[in-house]
């Protein structure tokens, strides 16, 4: 956060003590205290909110150039098998419990999507947020009133990985409808923006169909499990894993890049 605040980019700062620590902890955890970022998360998407996304997103992604640690996405293809095997096991049954038959197709469209899956160093790699949820991402009112981004938040899941599969969660979080059905003048405002800045290449553009399959995956499968796992009684808002089941089904029948916005 340090680094992209440097570049320009609005997200929290820590702030460190007398010491110059910033990492602390508090009752026995690890904490930090961050500074405040002005702006309100959109509780309704609108286009006008996925033009300055999409250029937040390519800002982020070129100001990470410059940053020299790198992690691992322990969410990334290698751990969605894992993942899967875990729902299967959680809970009365996990997905055949929310939905009969939804583990064996899960098990086919993991095996199509890993077929598919650009190769190691095939698509552009650098530092990703790979959760940029539209309740991560504070906006103010601008110039013609039109939203401007004033904050990015939430880097718990920050990590090293294709940059293009990080413009694939954004097209699941933010392009679809309360209806599930997929706005492609959302999609279009966005990746218009994000290009205006960083062109896609051949390889990534081709690729999307895919990154996008497997971001609506990972997130299914994550909310899957905690559906399952989560005790009566905790402090969790379990989220519907089906609502990612129908963004899986329409990434996997999009004919191409086309279909998605590009």
């Amino acid at each position: 956060m340090e680094h992209l605040s440097a570049h320009g980019l609005p997200c929290p700062l820590p702030v460190k003590a007398r010491d110059g620590m910033a990492l602390r902890e508090l009752a026995g955890r690890p904490a930090a205290i961050c500074t405040f970022l002005p702006g309100v998360w959109p509780r309704r998407v609108r286009p006008e909110h996925c033009s300055p996304l999409g250029a937040a997103l390519a800002r982020l992604h070129a100001a990470g150039e410059g940053f020299a640690a790198t992690r691992p996405n322990a969410l990334g293809p290698a751990g969605w098998a894992p993942l899967l095997e875990r729902c299967r096991r959680a809970g009365d049954g996990a997905g055949d419990s929310v939905q009969p038959g939804l583990i064996a197709e899960l098990d086919a469209t993991l095996a199509g999507i890993l077929r598919d899956w650009p190769a190691p160093g095939a698509l552009p790699t650098g530092h990703i947020h790979a959760d940029l949820f539209p309740d991560n991402v504070f906006f103010l009112e601008g110039a013609e009133r039109r939203p401007e981004v004033s904050g990015i938040i939430d880097f718990y899941f920050a990590c090293t990985d294709l940059l293009a599969y990080d413009i694939a969660v954004c097209l699941n979080a933010w392009c679809f409808e309360p209806d599930r059905s997929f706005n492609v003048t959302k999609a279009h405002a966005l990746l218009a923006a994000y290009q205006a800045l960083r062109p896609l290449g051949r390889a990534e553009r081709a690729a999307l169909p895919v990154l996008c399959r497997g971001a609506a995956l990972r997130f299914l499968l994550t909310r899957l499990y905690d559906w399952a796992a989560t005790p009566p009684g905790a402090l969790v808002t379990r989220k519907d894993p089906l609502e990612y089941l129908g963004k899986l089904r329409f990434f996997a029948r999009a004919e191409g890049p086309a279909a998605l916005g590009l």
